[in-house]
């Protein structure tokens, strides 16, 4: 008998288990699965810092959160519909996290006496009546899993570690996704055995056969797709799109793409996108260290390529000299630094955004540059392309402030069109400008970008003094001439503050609305959501979000003149309110965690609505 089909307009969930039971796979595959579909999609991968955490326990629960819709959503959701628990310190973990009437999938096979004392539990949470507000799936994950590959010629191990596409399998069945790419994904990952590609597939096609034979799911459920702009789209993650940017920056300027970096989470995988596209003029080097790392791109800034290094919050304190001297040499430089909970190593997979006054003032003297941050996953790409414009642009280092959370999760992105693009090609200086004719002056000053001339080394007549000690106005020779400093000091400032950035944009329907919600960075989609719930229950509240956070937009003080209050949330402890208050005089509300992971846009939502009644 053929089982009823229900149709949802959302639902979120979330895989959980040990860091060794392939839940980032699982969860990725889904994701994959799902966006075939059309629907919108945005993810929440969340992993221990240990590349095998102690089985079993509550610091080694690993889980990736999917949330998927038939309509335009912005976080990967507040509260699972579903929980995928693979253990007994997986159940513990999220459980809280879950509202009453979800469902729960357990794998009642890890549900033994020692694995239930690892997490405190005295009893079964599956016989002593606490989940009686749930609906409860028990599932024999491992044993089912095991039974299915009994004839097949893979290990007991080998065939217990397929429980995840058993778990996979089920899901898919259970909300309809297609499986045709998961099978060719297994069939790629294990082409170089034969036998676990058959064990793999065999494994998620008993999770789909059980799912349609089983009385105890008796629903499945269909997720329409979503309605989007027209054309060609892939789920992206921010790493992989900011990787593509500074691609698409190297091809659009002409310039070949230089990365020097030193393997760091959650930045590495930028290293390991860009070394799969030489064919594109990319060169990569993994460094010995964070500062070399640093020097050799500027090195190859000097040389004429566009340099670009990437880091976390640690290996940015590291660069601090190379990017001051960066700044004395007025060259480009594009800094990656994605965010990571700190101080110290603090916690390396978790998100924040406590790098802000890090990126605006941590370097010695008086050594401003350009900040921008991107606010989703697919913007880091467009965010990539203008770090590179005001690098190239204004011969000026550029942080870009990603996160883990726009980082590694993901979502739909439409592919641009490349004409669209922006051109970012340069000239370098091929010729004296003296006007003599035949001096060179390699700090002689556009007058609109305040950007000094870009001579490659060895161009004939060309010859120039490089180095860390403070340069002498137009001829660039050593100068320890105190009117000379403070104008070079200024110079430098004005160059920064010269950079064109586009005006602050206002999201406020009625223009009726009293308070304004700022933010910057990933704290746009929970933002975005706690706004929009609130205008549909007819509380006006405005949304300004900044990508520029060096040099501001010009237009912000006048934007945040017209709203008697000022609300910014940040996953620090008020960085970017204090730059507010003191630039503006505003006396901006700050709103801040620093849990390791991101807001939620429920808790926004309560909070906002207090401030815009009582404003």
């Amino acid at each position: 008998m053929s089982k009823q089909v229900q149709q949802l307009d959302r639902v979120v969930i979330r895989f959980a288990g040990d860091s060794g039971d392939g839940m980032q796979l699982t969860g990725d595959r889904f994701t994959s699965e799902t966006a075939q579909l059309g629907n919108d999609i945005s993810t929440l991968p969340n992993f221990p810092a240990e590349i095998r955490a102690p089985a079993g326990t509550l610091p080694g629960v690993s889980s990736f959160q999917v949330h998927f819709a038939d309509y335009d959503i912005l976080t990967p959701g507040d509260a699972p519909n579903v929980l995928v628990a693979m253990n007994p310190a997986a159940l513990k973990a999220n459980l809280a996290d879950l509202p009453r009437g979800a469902d729960i999938i357990v794998n009642t096979d890890e549900f033994t006496k020692r694995n239930l004392a690892k997490v405190g539990y005295q009893a079964s949470p599956l016989d002593d009546g606490s989940l009686d507000g749930y609906a409860l799936h028990p599932v024999a994950l491992t044993s089912m899993t095991v039974r299915a590959l009994a004839e097949h010629d893979v290990s007991k191990k080998d065939a217990e570690r397929a429980k995840n596409m058993f778990a996979l399998g089920l899901l898919s069945w259970m909300y309809s996704r297609p499986y045709a790419s998961t099978i060719r994904f297994l069939e790629r990952k294990f082409a170089a055995r034969p036998e676990l590609v058959a064990a793999n597939t065999a494994a998620f096609k008993a999770g789909w056969n059980f799912g349609e034979t089983t009385e105890d799911f008796g629903v499945r459920y269909e997720v329409k797709p979503a309605k989007m702009n027209p054309g060609t789209y892939r789920n992206i993650t921010g790493n992989a799109a900011l990787s593509l940017g500074l691609v698409a920056a190297g091809v659009r300027s002409g310039l070949p793409v230089f990365l020097g970096a030193y393997p760091i989470t959650p930045a590495s995988d930028i290293l390991h996108e860009l070394s799969k596209h030489k064919r594109f003029g990319v060169t990569t080097m993994q460094a010995e260290d964070e500062i070399a790392a640093i020097g050799a791109a500027l090195g190859a800034s000097y040389g004429g390529a566009l340099g670009v290094t990437t880091t976390s919050g640690p290996g940015v304190a590291l660069k601090g000299e190379t990017i001051s001297l960066a700044v004395a040499l007025e060259l480009p430089l594009v800094i990656v630094d994605v965010q990571r909970a700190g101080p110290s190593t603090g916690m390396p997979t978790k998100t924040e955004q406590a790098d802000l006054n890090m990126a605006l003032y941590g370097r010695h003297g008086e050594a401003p540059i350009a900040v921008i941050a991107p606010r989703s996953p697919s913007d880091c790409f467009f965010a990539a392309l203008e770090a590179a414009r005001i690098a190239l642009t204004h011969r000026t280092p550029v942080i870009l402030l990603s996160d883990n959370y726009v980082a590694n999760g993901s979502e739909p992105w439409l592919l641009p069109d490349v004409d669209s693009l922006p051109d970012l090609r340069v000239e370098f200086a091929t010729e004296p400008n003296g006007e003599d004719g035949k001096t060179f002056l390699p700090y002689l000053r556009d007058p609109a970008t305040l950007a000094r001339p870009w001579a490659i080394p060895g161009t004939p007549g060309l010859e120039h003094r490089i180095g860390g000690l403070e340069k002498a106005d137009k001829t660039g020779d050593i100068s320890y001439d105190p009117a000379n400093h403070d104008f070079m000091v200024r110079t430098r400032a004005a160059r920064i503050e010269a950079i064109k950035v586009p005006d602050v944009e206002v999201e406020d329907p009625d223009s009726d609305a009293r308070v304004l919600v700022l933010g910057w960075g990933s704290t746009y989609g929970p933002i975005g959501a706690a706004c929009r719930a609130l205008r549909q229950r007819g509380l006006p509240v405005a949304q300004a979000h900044l990508r520029h956070l060096a040099p501001l937009p010009a237009n912000l003080g006048e934007v945040l003149g017209r709203y008697e209050r000022v609300v910014i949330p940040e996953m620090n402890l008020g960085q970017l309110a204090h730059v507010i208050r003191a630039r503006y005089l505003v006396d901006a509300i700050p709103y801040n965690q620093v849990r390791g992971l991101p807001f939620t846009s429920t808790e926004l939502e309560s909070m906002l609505e207090e401030v815009v009644k009582n404003a």
